[in-house]
């Protein structure tokens, strides 16, 4: 359909969610959004460009005296809501409505229900996840599945955090005066709008995750953006809690500066740890010094895993703000106990660094970790409801730290060469299928494994990495490479592998770097 509504137009098709979900009222409300910010959002994207392009030319992100005088000063954020005290486990998944239920019953503290990296967004899966979560926030939400097997709320669920998709992205199926809204606004928007009363009324709140800021002038703009959506719902500000993921390397340098922005906002930081690696190629891919070997080897104890993790401890408790831990993205297998034996001591182990760090609380992939995940933080937690009070003093940790990114021992290899290969191009085609959440050899995986897989790729190419069997990475090996992981794929039967390899070597090929995955795959959405 093409439906007009003032100067906002619905460009996506109609759907047995739509009426409800865009509403006059609620296009009233993104209107006002969209009109208010997104030129600020348009120039802090151009932004973006400058910095690369300093960063290009050799020169390190630095603090200004502004900045440092934000960190050296005395201040706190808001405290967190009861529901939002106790974060010890948190699962997160995309917002279809199966594993809504699921996750929401799960036993976990907090679900957080992603329009963002686990989301492939075709018009139908938006307007629906848009739908479930109204659902979910008036309990009403149930499932049968083919089979007639019936999901439903238990009593007692997880308290509901949603995050919208990032400052970089459209929704090209609305828009207003004759341009593309921007995805954050449009997710964040509809859900606040539906929804912001109808929790505050059942003892809980808009609560959000706020992904791929790079650094504190977008939080600011979504401070903004916070104030003036509680002002024009009547809803007193500071009722809008977000945690932030700091998935950048340049928001690592500023996480004292993003908190204060967000101080009257914010619910915490969080380890963003697959993006935020993703994030290091990007940032640093003209440089050789930044060349990272297989992704297997980039583990949370290497030296620049460790310093970035422990920086947001101190920071956090600093504040007084929530830590939450990375994730955990096994899926057991129902078939094979060993890989499970083997994969949960992964996990366990996993866990127990994070809570002996200090983290506050972590985040699981599947309903099956959240006992192994809870049984960690439980032993260093106790009855208390998080370990703020841990202050972590003993923690220095300097920008040369977090910038240094050698991995001792860290190499390229043959079989690092094909995983990379066979991942991205297995995400991919699921993608383009509407499906954005996708076990992996037994590994729940979301867009940012596919960004680091195919990040790489690129750079190995364009640095000349030497394998460990002294073969140098090239175009021609990549295509070979490809060739042989997209006929073991294509023999599974019927499928979009071949448009994923289309997609997988433009973005691998390209003389320049294309930022994110997310947007020539977006044109292959309906």
């Amino acid at each position: 359909m093409s439906e007009d509504h003032d100067i906002a137009k619905v460009l996506g098709g109609s759907t047995p969610e739509s009426d409800i979900i865009l509403n006059s009222e609620a296009l009233d409300f993104i209107v006002a959004l969209h009109r208010k910010f997104d030129r600020t959002r348009k120039d802090l994207l151009a932004r973006r460009v400058i910095v690369q392009a300093e960063i290009d030319a050799g020169k390190l992100p630095e603090m200004s005296e502004d900045d440092q005088s934000v960190a050296d000063q005395s201040w706190s954020v808001a405290s967190s809501p009861d529901d939002l005290q106790d974060r010890r486990v948190e699962i997160t998944g995309p917002v279809d409505r199966k594993m809504m239920i699921n996750a929401l019953n799960s036993g976990a503290c907090a679900f957080m229900a992603d329009l963002e990296d686990s989301l492939s967004p075709s018009w139908a899966n938006v307007v629906k996840g848009q739908k479930n979560l109204m659902d979910a926030v008036r309990r009403t939400i149930s499932f049968e599945s083919a089979e007639g097997k019936s999901y439903k709320l238990k009593e007692n669920i997880a308290t509901l955090l949603v995050r919208p998709r990032g400052w970089h992205l459209e929704e090209k199926h609305l828009t207003v005066d004759g341009a593309p809204v921007s995805a954050s606004l449009f997710d964040f928007g509809l859900y606040f709008f539906h929804n912001a009363k109808e929790l505050i009324q059942r003892g809980t709140g808009p609560y959000f995750y706020l992904a791929k800021l790079e650094n504190y002038y977008e939080a600011r703009l979504w401070n903004d953006v916070f104030n003036l959506s509680q002002d024009l719902l009547g809803i007193p500000r500071g009722t809008i809690r977000a945690t932030v993921l700091i998935e950048t390397i340049l928001a690592a340098l500023q996480m004292d500066q993003i908190l204060y922005e967000l101080r009257t906002h914010s619910a915490g930081l969080n380890a963003g740890r697959w993006d935020y690696i993703f994030s290091v190629i990007k940032k640093f891919r003209n440089n050789p010094d930044f060349v990272l070997p297989d992704r297997a080897q980039i583990l949370m104890t290497v030296p620049f895993m460790r310093s970035y993790t422990e920086a947001l401890v101190k920071t956090c408790h600093k504040r007084g703000a929530h830590a939450i831990g990375g994730m955990a993205a096994f899926v057991p297998s129902r078939k094979d106990p060993e890989i499970n034996a083997v994969a949960l001591e992964k996990v366990r182990d996993d866990k127990e660094r994070e809570a002996s760090e200090g983290f506050d609380g972590t985040w699981v992939a599947h309903p099956d970790l959240v006992p192994v995940a809870r049984d960690v933080f439980d032993k260093f937690i106790g009855d208390r409801q998080n370990q703020k009070d841990r202050l972590r003093e003993e923690v220095s940790i300097r920008q040369a730290e977090i910038l240094n990114v050698k991995v001792p021992g860290g190499n390229v290899t043959q079989q690092g060469l094909q995983n990379n290969v066979s991942v991205a191009l297995q995400y991919l085609e699921s993608w383009m299928r509407g499906v954005g959440a996708v076990t992996i050899y037994n590994l729940m995986e979301d867009t940012a494994t596919a960004e680091i897989a195919r990040a790489q790729l690129w750079q190995w190419i364009v640095h000349k990495a030497t394998l460990e069997d002294g073969n140098v990475v090239t175009t021609e090996l990549y295509r070979k490479t490809r060739a042989q992981e997209l006929a073991k794929l294509e023999a599974q039967g019927s499928n979009r592998f071949a448009e994923a390899a289309k997609l997988l070597d433009s973005l691998v090929e390209s003389p320049t770097f294309v930022e994110f995955l997310t947007q020539p795959a977006y044109q292959h959405l309906e």
